[in-house]
């Protein structure tokens, strides 16, 4: 369930930071959404993981 709702909680980042960056199209602002974006990745790769 923690994984559904991490996965749910990172598509809606995900659209959000789409549609601040198709709005304002900047390269330097997608830039940052391509950093922010993996480090959102990063973060539900390493924090999703089965803890045994």
């Amino acid at each position: 369930m923690n994984r559904v709702l991490a996965v749910f909680a990172f598509a809606v980042l995900a659209v959000f930071l789409y549609i601040l960056g198709s709005k304002i199209g900047s390269l330097d602002l997608w830039l940052v959404i391509l950093f922010t974006a993996a480090l959102a990745g990063y973060d539900f790769l390493t924090s999703s993981k089965n803890k045994n």
